[in-house]
């Protein structure tokens, strides 16, 4: 976070010391200050919309890993925790702490307490105008939604709670809702408030980035039409985006700019860090050079160092860096520049955002769903303009959805390296058309596990359901209501 946030976040970090829980189920305000005591005031709303955002700031490591370790473009090190090793290896079972998915669900519990608490002040607070209502509410929506898609995406099934957990005595031993369901349900929600979101009225420009605007709603939808094969509509919210002309590519000599200072006129939803204010990413301690816990796969290394040698912009010393023929790093997280030498320290050592979406991001998106209608040119057009930034020759593709697939699967994979995309990205194409692809997923999953297990894991992943991870093992306990992924009854 910037400094421009600082007054504001600081307010929030003082709320939320006070409030604090070690579980999304405990109360919201706790030590005996019962809801109807806490929801007085407009202030009271902002600190609990605030404190949403921070606890998902607080997943950032969590969505690298969901988005990365079970794909092909970063290795495990020699710290690599054994947990996050057997899910990369595809060993993976409910008792890995990794399958928890407690924090999602305080986030959704935050996001829950607005949307229905927020009303109530309005008619306490004669200062809680509708504009701000609505506006509070259209960051609860898409926080909860980001939430949602994120789940349905990596455990499938999941229980749709859309009440506050109020009391202890309270129903949350809900069953899972199919995941379909789910997202019936986030994309309903998202464009009945679309229209409430703000375009770029926050105070200051670092929070347009790091709040729910219009942009990042349509972002979101995008995404989740993309999911679900809806391309017409997937095309209609990104020309949304570009329509509203906030953003844009950033020019080749300035993309490392994305992340170093961040909040870039690239970056549409940016979750904030402040080094500062002591509220660290956890990313550079995963990708520093002595950390040992992620490197770049030899695939990555591939893509950035060989097959594209003219690969300048996003590549050595960009999105990686070398040390010597066998030690490279992530550098995304842990530069100022790109020039594989200037590292963060001190103050802004841990603080570089999460992006979830930037520009280029959802460019690429239109260009899958164009492409998958057979709008081959248009799609062309759009994977040059994003090598161009990148200063990498254009490309010519035959016109073929398989071919533009696996030329748009290998730009996103460069283009968005290491940033918690690419397992989602390889999910969506092998669930396409009636997973017509799923031979070439199992061979792209299989790229980092040992050649001994290399057998046995891409006999295990003709079953579909083991993509998605398994309902972690504590819950199961605690729930009695949820039934765990077939695939992992042993």
């Amino acid at each position: 976070m910037k400094k421009g946030n600082r007054k504001i976040f600081a307010f929030i970090l003082v709320i939320l010391i006070q409030v604090s829980c070690s579980d999304w189920m405990e109360q919201l305000p706790p030590q005996g200050l019962i809801r109807e005591e806490f929801w007085k005031t407009k202030e009271d709303v902002e600190a609990v919309v605030m404190g949403a955002y921070i606890s998902f700031a607080d997943m950032d490591d969590l969505l690298f890993k969901f988005g990365e370790i079970r794909a092909d473009m970063v290795k495990g090190d020699i710290n690599q925790p054994d947990d996050e090793q057997k899910i990369m290896e595809g060993n993976i079972y409910p008792d890995n702490t990794l399958c928890a998915w407690n924090m999602f669900y305080k986030v959704i519990n935050d996001c829950n307490d607005v949307i229905k608490f927020a009303p109530k002040v309005q008619g306490i607070d004669n200062t809680f105008s509708d504009y701000l209502l609505y506006g509070f509410l259209s960051e609860a929506y898409f926080m909860r939604s980001l939430c949602y898609f994120y789940l349905v995406r990596v455990y499938k099934d999941v229980p749709l709670v859309l009440e506050p957990t109020e009391t202890d005595a309270s129903n949350v031993y809900l069953p899972k809702t199919n995941g379909d369901e789910v997202l019936v349900q986030i994309r309903q929600d998202l464009e009945n408030i679309r229209n409430y979101a703000t375009i770029d009225g926050y105070p200051t420009f670092a929070e347009t980035r790091g709040r729910a605007t219009k942009a990042s709603i349509d972002a979101l939808l995008a995404d989740i039409a993309l999911w679900t094969f809806d391309y017409e509509a997937c095309i209609s919210h990104v020309q949304n985006i570009e329509a509203s002309i906030k953003y844009k590519l950033m020019p080749s000599a300035e993309w490392f700019e994305i992340y170093y200072p961040g909040n870039s006129f690239e970056g549409i939803f940016e979750i904030q860090y402040d080094n500062n204010l002591n509220h660290n990413n956890k990313t550079a301690g995963l990708t520093a050079q002595y950390s040992y816990n992620y490197d770049p796969s030899d695939h990555a290394l591939e893509l950035f160092a060989k097959k594209y040698a003219r690969e300048m912009v996003r590549g050595e010393d960009a999105s990686i860096k070398k040390y010597s023929e066998s030690d490279f790093i992530i550098w995304k997280y842990v530069g100022m520049a790109p020039d594989g030498e200037t590292e963060r320290f001190g103050s802004v050592a841990n603080s570089c955002n999460w992006i979830v979406y930037r520009y280029a991001d959802v460019l690429l998106m239109k260009a899958e769903a164009l492409s998958q209608l057979g709008r081959f040119s248009d799609a062309l057009a759009i994977i040059n303009e994003i090598r161009n930034r990148a200063d990498v020759p254009p490309l010519n593709i035959a016109d073929s959805k398989t071919a533009y697939e696996d030329a748009i699967m290998d730009e996103r994979a460069l283009e968005l390296a290491f940033e918690g995309k690419r397992w989602f990205d390889l999910l969506r194409m092998g669930r396409r058309n009636n997973y017509s692809r799923k031979s070439k997923l199992i061979e792209i999953i299989i790229r980092n596990v040992p050649s001994t297990q290399k057998r046995i894991l891409a006999t295990k992943l003709t079953n579909p359901m083991g993509w998605y991870l398994p309902v972690y093992e504590l819950e199961m306990e605690r729930n009695k209501n949820l039934v765990q992924n077939p695939f992992y009854n042993f």
